[in-house]
């Protein structure tokens, strides 16, 4: 599962990717710096593996992993070809969610494309861009739908009138994000179609080393823009995190204590990113390691086993399966199994946030 960072050129973008995944890719302040997008393995923060650790001793930990992409700035007319145009579009139809940068401080030393900071504007320019390539890809599939219906084909009918709504919605300046099916045909029918602003969004306000919080005018603005878009905003000095991402554990935990942080902002967004993939997490756990395993959320056992292994999921028997909280409760895995907490799992199971597995199979 990929999330693509996007954003106006010189909003931060490539500096927070260099920060969150370590990449060393310079950064400068013109645009257009990143041409190819840049990919980045992101290690997800989870006290819930100190727990675990904490009760079965073993060699290593390794957190839930998820891949960020750096993609080249975009400007207005890119659906016509403007800037880096149908390169950049591209791109961004290849990743699952998309995090969008935007620039939320005043700086007269940073050039703003449009000469300005105004968040809203931004994502206005944005938004515009991906709804005019929507709307232009949709025109296109349905034409070649009705061509298709005109054989009888039942699905292509349905295929249309999923078409002709996004249409509708596009036409009128509303991205797809919003538009869902009970029936699942249509629902799946929508989920073919791979529509640019049909990708769930995470505003990142990249704000100034004064107001770590985000408290100033331009990231209330955008926080009441993402409220209408059922989206939501983390604030992050990219600039600091850039910094903190250079400097060692003991050094990197002094200059977050003396500015009154606990963690970096960085494992808020990606955890924030996780969520907006749909993700959650399982664990296994015994002497070699103690791993956060990523999955969708719904994933069945089998599913959720072959992650692991493809052999794990094609020879699944079942899952013996008890909770992070049982953990903390009988404080090991003997304790858990004597008390009738360990559960077994069949093939229909569906994997929980924070369960503790281990798996049974036979190839």
């Amino acid at each position: 599962m990929e999330a693509g960072i996007i954003g106006l050129p010189n909003v931060g973008k490539s500096t927070l990717f260099n920060a969150l995944t370590s990449a060393g890719i310079a950064s400068e302040n013109y645009p257009f710096c990143t041409i190819e997008p840049n990919i980045g393995a992101v290690a997800v923060p989870d006290p819930r593996l100190d727990v675990i650790e904490s009760y079965i001793a073993t060699e290593k930990v390794i957190p839930a992993v998820i891949e960020l992409v750096d993609i080249a700035g975009l400007v207005r007319g890119a659906s016509e070809g403007e800037g880096l145009g149908n390169r950049f579009l591209s791109h961004i139809r290849t990743v699952d969610a998309i995090l969008h940068v935007i620039r939320c401080f005043d700086d007269v030393d940073v050039t703003h494309v449009d000469g300005e900071v105004d968040p809203l504007r931004d994502v206005d320019t944005i938004d515009t861009e991906l709804m005019l390539a929507d709307l232009q890809s949709v025109e296109s599939m349905i034409e070649k739908a009705q061509r298709t219906a005109r054989t009888g084909d039942k699905e292509a009918k349905q295929r249309i009138g999923v078409l002709e709504k996004c249409q509708e919605l596009l036409a009128a300046g509303k991205p797809i994000r919003g538009l869902s099916y009970d029936d699942p045909l249509q629902s799946k029918v929508l989920n073919e179609l791979q529509l640019l602003t049909a990708k769930p969004v995470l505003y990142v306000a990249n704000v100034d080393e004064a107001d770590l919080s985000g408290e100033n005018d331009h990231v209330s603005k955008l926080r009441a823009r993402a409220a209408t878009d059922q989206s939501a905003v983390v604030p992050v000095c990219a600039r600091l995190e850039a910094e903190l991402a250079e400097l060692d554990d003991e050094e990197s935990s002094e200059m977050l204590e003396s500015l009154g942080l606990l963690e970096p902002a960085l494992a808020a967004l990606a955890r924030a990113a996780y969520k907006l993939l749909g993700l959650q997490s399982f664990f296994t756990a015994g002497e070699k390691e103690v791993r956060a395993w990523p999955v969708p959320i719904g994933a069945t056992a089998p599913q959720s086993a072959g992650m692991i292994h493809s052999d794990f999921e094609r020879g699944f028997i079942r899952c013996e399966t008890y909770s992070v909280g049982d953990l903390e409760q009988y404080h090991s895995e003997k304790a858990i199994r004597d008390a009738g907490k360990m559960r077994v799992e069949g093939k229909d199971y569906i994997m929980q946030d924070a369960d503790v597995c281990h798996f049974l199979f036979n190839v």
